[in-house]
């Protein structure tokens, strides 16, 4: 007689590799056809599953497409999203704040999260809850640790602030404005090389520090 508890992790199993093929399928539906173009049927057939069971993981379209925006975004944000917080001057903050720059750089830009950008870009005024869901789980969480940081180190004397979140916008601009508008306009995919990273960390870095740090 088969045990049950011994069973149930095969079902959980099963059902959590269902879920994964449903949001792989998906992203690539999406990405392929546009948020208002992709159809649960589509989304079903490319998974090898049926359309109840895809509605048995999620309720609609758009919370398939919001749980796909945090998935990714966290893949991207969570290596370095502790660091961030927990950044503090070990003798060397240029330095840690161009580690911390190189990261988030490399994940933002690479190619299924700008491709998934310019989705959300081109469906905002459409579908604007798709633009706050990729803007929350996204820049506005990055913005958010980069705030913590900063209010740490500005309580301890090392950075000149009256608006922490203000220059947390800053930093993160400085860093990515200027790779990542080139690849939403061009739609070119590349990530940014060894000397590209370090030229935009570097900079941005340097400027961000001559505008802030406490001298």
């Amino acid at each position: 007689m088969t045990d049950p508890a011994a069973a149930k992790p095969t079902s959980e199993s099963r059902s959590v590799r269902k879920r994964r093929a449903i949001l792989d399928a998906a992203t690539e539906v999406f990405l392929t056809e546009g948020f208002a173009g992709a159809s649960m049927d589509a989304i079903a057939t490319a998974a090898g599953v049926s359309k109840p069971t895809v509605y048995n993981h999620f309720a609609d379209k758009q919370q398939l497409f919001e749980q796909i925006v945090n998935d990714l975004v966290a893949v991207i944000t969570q290596p370095f999203y502790e660091q961030i917080v927990n950044l503090s001057d070990d003798g060397d903050l240029a330095k840690r704040l161009r580690e911390l720059a190189t990261l988030l750089l490399k994940g933002v830009m690479q190619p299924t999260n700008l491709r998934l950008r310019r989705l959300v870009i081109g469906e905002a005024s459409r579908f604007p809850d798709l633009g706050r869901a990729y803007e929350q789980h996204g820049p506005a969480r990055a913005i958010a640790a980069w705030t913590t940081a900063f209010k740490r180190l500005a309580n301890e004397g090392l950075l000149r602030l009256h608006d922490p979140a203000l220059a947390a916008e800053h930093f993160q601009s400085l860093v990515l404005t200027t790779p990542l508008n080139h690849a939403m306009f061009t739609g070119d995919d590349r990530p940014p090389g060894a000397p590209q990273l370090k030229r935009y960390t570097d900079s941005a870095v340097d400027v961000f520090l001559a505008a802030y740090r406490n001298t």
